[in-house]
């Protein structure tokens, strides 16, 4: 008989989410969940300063909370004409309840008048996976861009539509989700974390 493969939570309610993990996750052996399917319903309150305490927070409440090995991210973008903003508020920069236009407009907004040049900013998204006992290992991925002066694109989520990629000539919106998925923040952390995954499944140490 197969053995059963463990399951792993994705700890969001984001399905923009779920599915580009869905698709990086293609080597460990694992059937994956989230928290809407697995009827998860606590909401753990970010009150970290960074995206890797964030990160471990959620990881290890949810983890604990389900009995499950826990798959977290935080992410969001860092601005340098803004000294760093939104960064670990990105997902509530234009308040609770806003729609991704209305953060992505509020920020070209606050870049009014910035040139081209000064318009670098990057993305940044740090994975942490959890164990039910509490081990945790983590993993970081940076991706550079400028933002655009206005929306461009039709796919992804969030802020892509206005995070443009100088090398490709395109927005993060304007990419098919296998290029986006190779030079991504999330992408990149991502894999380094399906390593640390396949580790913590081996019973080989990973790094914290």
């Amino acid at each position: 008989m197969a053995a059963i493969p463990p399951k792993l939570l994705i700890a969001t309610h984001n399905l923009g989410k779920v599915r580009e993990y869905r698709e990086l996750l293609v080597g460990p052996p694992v059937e994956t969940t989230y928290l809407d399917a697995a009827g998860i319903t606590l909401e753990v309150e970010e009150t970290g300063a960074s995206f890797a305490e964030n990160t471990r927070l959620k990881a290890t409440a949810y983890a604990a909370a389900s009995g499950l090995l826990t798959w977290a991210d935080d992410s969001g973008l860092e601005v340098d004409a803004l000294d760093g903003a939104p960064g670990v508020y990105s997902a509530r920069y234009a308040g609770h309840g806003a729609s991704d236009a209305d953060r992505y407009r509020k920020l070209l907004n606050r870049l009014a008048g910035v040139p081209w040049d000064r318009r670098t900013a990057r993305f940044r998204c740090v994975v942490a996976i959890a164990a039910p006992h509490g081990a945790v290992s983590m993993a970081e991925g940076v991706c550079e861009g400028i933002i655009a002066f206005g929306p461009a694109g039709e796919h992804g989520f969030g802020y892509d539509p206005v995070f443009y990629l100088p090398d490709l000539a395109a927005t993060l919106a304007q990419l098919p989700a296998e290029v986006k998925n190779q030079i991504s923040h999330r992408g990149r952390a991502a894999r380094a974390a399906v390593q640390m995954l396949g580790g913590m499944l081996d019973g080989r140490p990973a790094p914290r």
